[in-house]
């Protein structure tokens, strides 16, 4: 009886260890890929910014590549810019900027603060000249 009774409490035991150290059903794993993303393309002539935003709950990270057709002066070079907007398009935070791209072609990666609950709605893309005036730009919602 001692026998079966140990085996049956080591098996308890074992069990009960094994699940302590399981993640619960149904429990993810936060990666990228379960962030919603949307991608853009804005042209203005020649020049172009092209990438993907991915939606986090207080910022957006974005992600892609500028283009400059010529870079003789400060207003022909192109950058990338960025707003998060609220429900009402409100401003929460803005960035990019850097690197610029003057008579290239010049990946950028950089995050965009929109710290408050839920994120950001919406962003406002735009492509920016080397003095960072926004030249044109392109809003996108938020993904459901």
């Amino acid at each position: 009886m001692k026998t079966h009774l140990a085996a049956a409490l080591g098996s308890v035991v074992l069990t009960a260890g094994a699940l302590l150290g399981a993640p619960a059903a149904g429990a993810q794993t936060a990666t990228a890929t379960t962030y919603p993303t949307s991608d853009f393309n804005i042209n203005y002539g020649a020049t172009w910014t092209r990438g993907t935003v991915t939606w986090y709950n207080r910022s957006v990270r974005v992600v892609g590549q500028h283009r400059s057709a010529v870079g003789d002066s400060s207003v022909t070079c192109r950058t990338t810019w960025v707003y998060t907007l609220q429900g009402d398009r409100a401003v929460i935070g803005s960035g990019g900027g850097y690197p610029i791209a003057c008579g290239n072609i010049t990946a950028y990666d950089f995050v965009v603060p929109a710290d408050q609950p839920g994120g950001a709605a919406y962003v406002r893309v735009c492509l920016d000249d080397g003095n960072l005036t926004d030249l044109t730009c392109q809003r996108i919602a938020r993904p459901l």
